[in-house]
């Protein structure tokens, strides 16, 4: 489980194919600063998704924090299915979104996050607005109606407020710490981003398509 609050930029040092796997699942090496403790088997969220730790090295393995190491995840197929890991952005040298998951006790500074991403919108337009951004993103159609105004939304893993929707498109508020803080610095028109809906909205959903009542 994960808050939203991108912790580190990350860089991806290489991304492939599992072997044996036909392609459908993807192994990433990623360098972070934040590497001390981070042990195999741990869960990290990168760009919002929830991954496991599989393999670390570098100055990681000291648990230098200062100096940095790099560690693996592997990505199964539904997940390079449902997300830019299937559109060819988790790519070598390409700056990603990392967040160590909750530890019970931790501030909640975003909204509940569980790293499990629910399909790819794409960003129509960014505008400056003193100085913060103004993104409009379009959501795939089976996602639009589960956004609500002033409702919670992750955006490669960021925790983000929606301001405004109007059928599949919507638009979020980017201050500048968000832009220094997080990969959404170097975003811009056309690209794709992860979404994971507000957990509460995805069981709503559940509950009104099987026609369940209290």
């Amino acid at each position: 489980m994960f808050t939203g609050i991108v912790t580190e930029i990350g860089q991806i040092l290489s991304a492939g194919p599992v072997p044996g796997t036909a392609g459908a699942e993807m192994r990433l090496r990623i360098a972070a600063r934040g590497c001390a403790g981070l042990s195999i088997g741990r869960s990290v969220a990168c760009d919002g998704v929830g991954l496991t730790v599989v393999a670390r090295g570098g100055d990681a393995a000291e648990d230098d924090a200062e100096s940095g190491g790099w560690f693996e995840v592997q990505a199964s197929a539904e997940t390079v299915a449902r997300s830019v890991a299937g559109r060819g952005l988790w790519r070598a040298g390409r700056g990603i979104n990392l967040e160590r998951a909750l530890k019970v006790g931790d501030e909640l500074g975003g909204h509940i996050v569980a790293g499990h991403v629910d399909g790819v919108a794409e960003i129509l337009s960014l505008t400056p607005e003193g100085g913060s951004l103004r993104a409009r993103l379009r959501l795939p159609e089976d996602l639009a109606l589960l956004v609500a105004p002033k409702g919670s939304i992750a955006l490669n893993g960021t925790s983000l407020t929606v301001n405004e929707v109007e059928g599949r498109d919507f638009g979020v508020n980017l201050i500048p710490h968000t832009l220094t803080a997080t990969t959404w610095g170097a975003a811009a028109a056309g690209d794709p981003v992860n979404v994971e809906v507000d957990t509460l909205a995805r069981y709503v959903a559940r509950l009104v398509e099987t026609g369940a009542r209290p």
